[in-house]
C-alpha cells in the first residue's frame, strides 16, 4: 500500500482526534478545579522529567554525527578482569599513594597543575583502593542495592570496583554523617567507549539525606558525562526539602579526560560546591547544597549502559573533612600536615593534582619574606624500614623542587628532612591508616 496516498485519507481523522481530545481534556479540567488542575500539572511536570532525558537520548542518538574528536575504538585496551581461576595478589607495593602503575596512562607535569587550586581536606574520614578485598568480591566497606565487585587491572596490583548500570542502582561508601567542609577525590576509568555510547550515559555523585537508596528531600548530583559522539557537559541539580532550586547544564568536554582515567576532586564548603577533573575547574556554585540540612550518604549511580562493552570503575575514593585554607594556619600556628601530596607507588614523584597545596605553601612564603620552612616526609610502614626513611627524605626534597622550580621560591628558605615510618599517626594495618600515614609536615623554622 502506498503510503502517499493513504495519507491524505487519515490525516483530516487525526484532525479531529486532536480537535475533541483538546476540547475533552478542556472540559475535564474545567469540572475537576483549580485544586486538580494543580494536581493534574504536577503529574505531567514529574513525567516530563522522568521521560524528558530518555526521549531527548533517543533522538540525539539517531540523528547526531560523531564528533571530530579520536575515536576511543583506535586504541586497545585490555580486558581489566583477572584470568579465571587467578587468586587475589593482595597490595605488594609498599607506599601506594594511589599512585601510577605499569600501564597507567602518562601523566601530566606538575607544571601543567601550577595554577590548580584544590585543596583536599586535613581530617580524613574515609579512604579505599580496595586493597584489603579479594578480586571477584563486593567491597567490604561499601553498601548497594545492586552488584558490582573488586577488579585487578592487567598484571598491575591496582585494583578497581566495577559499577554496574542499572535503573535506580545506587552505590554508598561506609562514611559518617558528612560536614559542613569537606572534599572527596576518586579515579575512575572507562573501557568499551565509543561513538555509540548514549549521551545520557554518566556517573551521578549524589550527596543526601537519605542514607539508603533514595533521593532524599535533600540533595545534590552531579552528572559526569561519558559519551563520545558529542561534547555533552556537567548536569548539576539540587532538591531543598522535595523542591528543585537548580537544574543547570555546564558547558564541559571531557571526551578525552573520561578515556584517559581521569582523577576527579569535589569541595564543598556549607553551600558551596566546586568540581575538578584533573586540573581543571568545572563547577563553581555558591548556594547549591541545601543550608541546615544533614546529608548523611555519599552516592555513585551509573546512568543508561546499553551493552556490556561499555564498563566503569572507579578507585581510591578518599573523603577528608576541612578543605581549610592552609595558608592561615601555617601562618597562625607556625606549622602544617597534610596527607594531600600524593606521590606515584614507591616512588617521589609528585602527582599533579598535588599541586593545589603546594601552590598555597608558596603563597604563604612569597606574602611572607622573613617566614623559612623545615618540610618533613613521612611513609606508612609498608616495605622495609631503612627503604621508607630514603624514601620518605626523597619525598620531601621532591616537594622542595616544585617550591622551588615552579613557584620560584628561593633553595635558601627550604629545608627537609625525613622521618619514614617512625611517627605513625594512623593504624598502618588499615587503608585509612595508611592514607593518614603517607603525609608531609611544612614547619616554620
Amino acid at each position: 500500500m502506498n503510503p502517499i496516498k493513504v495519507f491524505p485519507k487519515i490525516f483530516p481523522a487525526f484532525l479531529l482526534l486532536f480537535f475533541f481530545s483538546g476540547a475533552l481534556q478542556s472540559q475535564i479540567l474545567k469540572k475537576l478545579g483549580k485544586r486538580a488542575e494543580r494536581a493534574v500539572e504536577r503529574t505531567v511536570e514529574n513525567r516530563v522529567d522522568r521521560e524528558a532525558s530518555k526521549k531527548t537520548d533517543e533522538v540525539l542518538d539517531s540523528i547526531l554525527e560523531p564528533g571530530s574528536k579520536k575515536s576511543p575504538t583506535d586504541t586497545q585496551i585490555e580486558n581489566p578482569l583477572p584470568p579465571s581461576g587467578q587468586d587475589n595478589p593482595g597490595n605488594v607495593g609498599g607506599n601506594n599513594d594511589s599512585g601510577s602503575t605499569p600501564g597507567q596512562p602518562t601523566k601530566k607535569t606538575i607544571e601543567v597543575y601550577s595554577k590548580f587550586d584544590y585543596v583536599p581536606g586535613d581530617k580524613p574520614l574515609f579512604f579505599d583502593d580496595f586493597s584489603n578485598d579479594f578480586i571477584g568480591d563486593f567491597p567490604s566497606k561499601w553498601n548497594t542495592n545492586g552488584g558490582g565487585e573488586v577488579v585487578s587491572i592487567n598484571d598491575s596490583d591496582e585494583k578497581w570496583f566495577e559499577l554496574i548500570s542499572g535503573y535506580n542502582i545506587y552505590y554508598i561508601p561506609d562514611i559518617p554523617n558528612l560536614p559542613e567542609e569537606y572534599t572527596i577525590e576518586f579515579d575512575i576509568m572507562a573501557l568499551g567507549l565509543d561513538n555509540k555510547t548514549s549521551s545520557t550515559s554518566f556517573l551521578r555523585v549524589a550527596l543526601s539525606d537519605d542514607d539508603k537508596f533514595k533521593d532524599g528531600a535533600n540533595f545534590v548530583h552531579a552528572h559526569i558525562p561519558f559519551c563520545q559522539y558529542s561534547p555533552i557537559g556537567i548536569t548539576m541539580a539540587n532538591h531543598i526539602n522535595n523542591k528543585r532550586e537548580i537544574y543547570s547544564v555546564v558547558r564541559a568536554d571531557l571526551r578525552d579526560e573520561i578515556l584517559d582515567r581521569p582523577h576527579v576532586s569535589i569541595a564543598v564548603n556549607k553551600q558551596r560546591f566546586r568540581l575538578w577533573v584533573n586540573e581543571e575547574k568545572h563547577i563553581d556554585i555558591p548556594r547549591i547544597v541545601p543550608q541546615g540540612a544533614v546529608l548523611k550518604s555519599l552516592k555513585f549511580h551509573m546512568n543508561n549502559f546499553k551493552d556490556g562493552k561499555e564498563r566503569v570503575f572507579i578507585s581510591n575514593l578518599k573523603v577528608a573533612e576541612g578543605g581549610l585554607d592552609l595558608r592561615r594556619k601555617l601562618i597562625s600556628e607556625g606549622e602544617v600536615s597534610t596527607n594531600g601530596i600524593l606521590f606515584d607507588s614507591g616512588s617521589a614523584n609528585i602527582q599533579p593534582q598535588s599541586m593545589g597545596i603546594i601552590r598555597q605553601i608558596s603563597q604563604v612564603l612569597q606574602e611572607e619574606n622573613g617566614m623559612n620552612l623545615m618540610i618533613i616526609g613521612h611513609t606508612d610502614a609498608d616495605g622495609p624500614e631503612d627503604a621508607n626513611l630514603s624514601l620518605s627524605q626523597k619525598r620531601a626534597a621532591a616537594v622542595k623542587n616544585a617550591l622551588v622550580s615552579v613557584y620560584g621560591i628561593s633553595d635558601s628558605r627550604l629545608q627537609t628532612q625525613g622521618k619514614g615510618e617512625s611517627q605513625p599517626i594512623g593504624d598502618n594495618n588499615t587503608p585509612d591508616g595508611k592514607a593518614q600515614n603517607r603525609r608531609v609536615v611544612f614547619k616554620k623554622i
